[in-house]
């Protein structure tokens, strides 16, 4: 005898569980929705990417038909309905120390030059679940010492609150230290024990160096100050050429004459106007300071 309820309940889980179809005007206007709001870019070819996760989304939220959903977010006045559909489309990829270049330029140029008498302020304008900022903050009190009066205060911002909402926590799993835990840097982490065994959180003084604040980068930008650094890195292989070149001259108003732009690896500033100096790869100088 058939279960009339439970081959019901099967076929639905079986619709639900489906890949969405996005047509091609469906895609346009997602495509339109992220250029608008984000600077996003979805090219030719990345149809079934962006079916796939907005699918996912769309399941995880209980929309089965992709108008409906529109409709969601364009009617969420939270703006949460966008932050969330940003986070589908795009890879919150990162790790502490990654691209180490960066942070061994940080203690050997940066901070070995610094004479300023006060705090160095660094901005990580993509911060994502918080590796970065706090992998600063980290080798800062390591290489300065503790009591140092340049200890660095670090803006850390971007666009989701969702990540931002992880990074506050600087909670973080033993596995996302690349190549394991140096002893140097396991006197600066507090190590979790019981359910947390295998989990670490920064110690509340490395909690008290980093400023969590949202910021669409593709915005005008608030007032935020001047930096001696900014990290801005694998966050414009999203924007079109227009909108990096937009971003790059946001970012250089506001270094400090002298204070350098770090950037992605697979990032170029090649054939864009700004006033920055390459003086190594994926780091500018803006003009003014020191070479």
């Amino acid at each position: 005898m058939i279960d009339i309820a439970a081959a019901s309940a099967l076929a639905e889980t079986q619709i639900v569980s489906q890949p969405l179809a996005l047509k091609p005007k469906e895609f346009a206007t997602i495509s339109a929705l992220a250029r608008e709001e984000f600077g996003l870019e979805l090219g030719k070819g990345k149809e079934q990417l962006v079916a796939a996760r907005v699918g996912k989304l769309m399941r995880k939220l209980g929309f089965t038909i992709f108008r409906d959903y529109y409709q969601h977010v364009q009617g969420d006045r939270t703006g949460e309905a966008l932050v969330e559909l940003i986070d589908a489309l795009t890879t919150n990829h990162t790790s502490f120390f990654r691209e180490r270049a960066h942070f061994d330029f940080l203690v050997h140029r940066v901070f070995a030059e610094q004479q300023a008498p006060g705090p160095i302020r660094i901005w990580s304008a993509a911060s994502s679940t918080g590796e970065e900022p706090y992998t600063i903050a980290l080798t800062a009190r390591e290489h300065l010492g503790v009591q140092s009066p340049v200890l660095p205060r670090i803006l850390a911002t971007d666009i989701s609150t969702r990540v931002l909402e992880t990074a506050r926590k600087g909670i973080y799993k033993a596995n996302r230290f690349e190549n394991g835990l140096s002893p140097w840097l396991r006197k600066h982490l507090l190590r979790g024990e019981g359910r947390w065994e295998g989990w670490y959180r920064m110690r509340p003084e490395i909690l008290g160096m980093v400023e969590f604040r949202r910021v669409n980068l593709i915005e005008p930008l608030p007032d935020i100050g001047r930096f001696t650094l900014i990290f801005c890195r694998n966050v414009m292989i999203y924007f079109s050429r227009e909108t990096r070149e937009q971003l790059v001259n946001r970012l250089a108003a506001c270094l400090e004459p002298g204070g350098y732009l770090f950037v992605g690896h697979s990032e170029s500033l090649t054939g864009m106007q700004h006033g920055l100096q390459q003086i190594q790869p994926a780091i500018y100088q803006k003009r003014g300071g020191k070479k």
